[in-house]
């Protein structure tokens, strides 16, 4: 065996464990999305039929809330079983070329990047569900407000649902914080800081019913509802955003420039032309267009490019790097320009 196919086959090889290791975090998160599916309902039904038999607006608009998060979990739940599919014949209808998979290593790492970026495109929808219960939740509480047969001190069995929902959001976030943290992913971390803003907002919920008990306040439960689905508008908002950006392939400047100086440390390299890094998903690959010698062999480029890609792997955690390459008008001269193909 050759050296360029020994080198062939360890980069297959190294294809091949980046993407199991992916995969099993996917799936890792996957298995501990169930948990927080089945939080939400139970939280969702408890609070939603306590609002009901307390007449609290507010405790319902957290019931709706906390609806949003079973809906938001779901969602990508579908979106990391789609990421976790690895059949290389077929992608929406799509085939691939038949034969040895070195040959089509490159195919199998783009349709493996497509599927990834379901992940995405299921956040994007769950932003458009948690924006049309906003707008519910903030209706129904104006519609109250305007109407004073309609306004009641919530009675006091709502502090209960408001009680058992603040512990048990909490205790998600802190599941979801701390195996996001492990897996080092970026959905369980979303789903984290979403599972804390969830228990602020029963907190909030249950300080607003306790006021409203407290001080015989009539209007407090409805103001606090429209509060409540105004967060969930905002998060809803937050999240479109986030994924937009992601899946119009924008990307942290900052983190690129981190990427920029890496790759100007390596001796060969005189100027990065170009750089561009995109999310596919929860992991990052790169397009670089870097300028060096124009005496340099192809070889020796070839080598150049497989250093600059595992120096990006082992400090910033790049799973794919593409590195081209442009002469430098510095390190040759007319004569050596022979004509154009």
């Amino acid at each position: 065996m050759t050296k360029f196919k020994r080198h062939t086959t360890t980069e297959m090889n190294n294809w091949e464990h980046t993407q199991a290791k992916e995969l099993t975090k996917i799936r890792a998160s996957q298995h501990h999305l169930i948990y927080n599916l089945v939080a939400y309902v139970v939280i969702s039904i408890i609070e939603y039929w306590l609002a009901e038999m307390s007449k609290s607006q507010t405790l319902r608009a957290d019931a709706f809330n906390n609806l949003s998060g079973i809906i938001s979990t779901f969602l990508l739940m579908m979106g990391l079983h789609i990421a976790q599919d690895v059949d290389d014949d077929d992608i929406i209808g799509a085939k691939l070329p038949t034969g040895n998979y070195q040959a089509h290593m490159g195919s199998d790492q783009r349709v493996q990047f497509v599927r990834w970026r379901y992940e995405t495109i299921f956040s994007l929808v769950t932003a458009v569900v948690m924006v049309a219960i906003a707008f519910s939740v903030i209706i129904d509480g104006i519609k109250g407000l305007l109407n004073p047969a309609s306004r009641v001190v919530p009675q006091p069995v709502a502090l209960i649902g408001a009680g058992i929902a603040s512990v048990i959001m909490l205790i998600v976030w802190y599941m979801n914080r701390r195996t996001g943290l492990k897996l080092k992913n970026a959905a369980l971390l979303a789903s984290a800081q979403d599972s804390l803003s969830d228990a602020f907002t029963s907190i909030g919920t249950l300080i607003s019913i306790g006021g409203a008990l407290l001080f015989d306040i009539r209007w407090l439960d409805g103001v606090t509802s429209i509060i409540v689905g105004f967060f969930i508008l905002y998060s809803g908002l937050k999240i479109f955003f986030d994924s937009s950006l992601n899946l119009t392939d924008y990307f942290d400047p900052r983190a690129e420039q981190e990427y920029r100086q890496a790759i100007m440390q390596v001796d060969p390299v005189v100027k990065v032309v170009e750089l561009k890094a995109h999310y596919n998903g929860n992991v990052v690959t790169l397009d670089a267009s870097v300028m060096v010698n124009a005496k340099m062999t192809i070889l020796q480029s070839f080598q150049l490019s497989e250093h600059i890609e595992n120096i990006l792997r082992e400090k910033f955690g790049i799973i794919d790097t593409d590195i081209s390459f442009v002469p430098d008008p510095h390190s040759f001269s007319d004569k050596d320009v022979v004509g154009e193909f």
